[in-house]
């Protein structure tokens, strides 16, 4: 089985969230299970240097009046496809916006993208590798099962995954024809969304499968507080939808063997307490008598870490200790700081990212907080479970599929992973945070709910094999 998998992102060549996480994981668990899959990316600057034995396999020589090439190499044991069109992808600030804000040309930079992987998928490659199944990822690749339909497959079926839906790739209706879809692709069954394009809309309408990130989030796509607009297709497709889990990669995130952290398992709980320790002293925390929480988040509403201005009061007062390192939302970065200065031997604050002080906090903390409004599935719970950091989660999406709240039955059962809250506001929170402090409390409780956090199976193994099977159906 051969799949071509088209994404804006991928770990370890570029990374601005968990997508890129899950496209770089998926290609080496899928391969023992007989799946050839190589991933599909632009070639933003510094990617073909980071590829070795590179090759080109396929050219365009006018797509979006640029000679566009793609080259094929290797990172690790993945294949990757590298889109090369240094007009479009040589950019001095990110993927997808620079200092002045979004590229006012994304929509041509990733319906090129977009094309060249329908290209290649139809009639395969210089090196003659044609795929079974075109994968394509979020909005950024979304026009490549579009592409398929309206020009030929060539016998491919394709996929098209949903990893947060509020980014749904909406552009002026008047790009019709720049972005190569034909006349009768504006249709509100296709392409048109309200007078504009959305090409996340148009990849789940023409795609043969959908799927999204977690089985709750598939259903709560379908109700309109979820659904951002989109609920009436995909219900319409429900019959297509498909709600797999996101894994973790265990050779980036294992406390048994992270280079960033003094190592322990599940039977050397006491050198996770030497991760405490540390993490408390390089924050300059003071004495935390209660759980040590840590919060590794983008600084958003979606997140609802404004709702933890409302807990943290009497979580402090209980003798927590918060720990953040985040940026985003200018109001929601200065309440950070501000906790940090009304608590400064309690809450430590870094206002951006540094992905080996994520692993310390992974490592350090007692609890990892994840207070999300909406989460497709979230990947940050799943590495607190890995880490016997215990999850505190909203009870959505992938949050509720992946952790097991205590209750008295569940921690009667010896099943609880975490704590859970539902509502999703500051009250909940709250409560939350208290029966956090309270299990932390209990000796006899706290250090059997960390091990059956660690024993928790968020590997990847289980999803592989749902995409497997998911994608040998299409095939045949």
């Amino acid at each position: 089985m051969r799949v071509l998998s088209v994404a804006s992102e991928a770990v370890p060549l570029i990374k601005t969230g968990g997508l890129a996480d899950v496209v770089g994981a998926l290609p080496g668990a899928l391969a023992p299970l007989g799946v050839d899959q190589r991933v599909m990316i632009p070639a933003y600057s510094g990617i073909l240097e980071s590829l070795g034995n590179v090759q080109e396999v396929w050219a365009d020589w006018n797509l979006y009046g640029s000679h566009v090439r793609l080259f094929k190499g290797r990172v690790g044991t993945t294949t990757v496809l590298a889109l090369d069109a240094p007009q479009m992808f040589h950019r001095d600030g990110g993927p997808y916006a620079g200092a002045q804000g979004d590229y006012w040309d994304n929509p041509e930079r990733f319906a090129a993208l977009s094309w060249a992987a329908a290209e290649v998928a139809r009639d395969g490659m210089g090196d003659g590798w044609k795929p079974d199944i075109l994968h394509a990822h979020d909005w950024q690749a979304g026009l490549a099962p579009a592409y398929l339909h309206y020009y030929g497959s060539g016998g491919v079926k394709s996929v098209m995954t949903i990893h947060n839906i509020a980014f749904q790739g909406v552009t002026d209706g008047g790009r019709l024809e720049s972005l190569r879809l034909p006349w009768h692709a504006w249709h509100p069954d296709h392409a048109e969304y309200h007078g504009n394009i959305s090409t996340l809309k148009i990849g789940l309408a023409l795609s043969d499968a959908i799927t999204t990130v977690s089985p709750t989030y598939a259903e709560e796509l379908m109700r309109p507080e979820f659904g951002m607009g989109l609920q009436g297709l995909i219900a319409t497709r429900a019959g297509a939808l498909h709600g797999i889990l996101n894994g973790v990669d265990d050779t980036v995130w294992s406390p048994e063997k992270d280079a960033y952290i003094t190592t322990y398992t599940s039977r050397t709980l006491d050198k996770k307490a030497e991760n405490r320790a540390a993490l408390i002293e390089e924050f300059g925390l003071g004495d935390v008598p209660g759980p040590l929480a840590v919060v590794v988040s983008r600084l958003t509403w979606q997140k609802g870490i404004d709702l933890l201005s409302e807990a943290l009061p009497g979580f402090i007062a209980d003798g927590g200790g918060l720990v953040l390192l985040g940026s985003g939302e200018s109001s929601l970065e200065q309440a950070a700081l501000s906790a940090a200065q009304n608590w400064p031997d309690r809450i430590g604050v870094r206002i951006g990212y540094d992905e080996a002080l994520s692993h310390r906090m992974m490592a350090g903390g007692d609890a990892v907080l994840v207070p999300s409004r909406f989460e497709p599935c979230g990947l940050t719970q799943m590495y607190g479970l890995k880490y016997g950091t215990v999850p505190v989660v909203a009870a959505t999406g992938g949050l509720n599929d992946t952790v097991i709240g205590a209750t008295p039955a569940s921690l009667g059962a010896n099943a609880a992973t975490g704590v859970t809250f539902h509502p999703i506001d500051g009250i909940a929170l709250a409560n939350a945070l208290r029966r956090l402090t309270s299990l932390y409390r209990d000796r006899a409780v706290w250090p059997h709910l960390v091990k059956r956090a660690m024993r928790a199976d968020v590997s990847w193994d289980g999803p592989a094999k749902a995409y497997a099977a998911l994608y040998g159906s299409l095939a045949e």
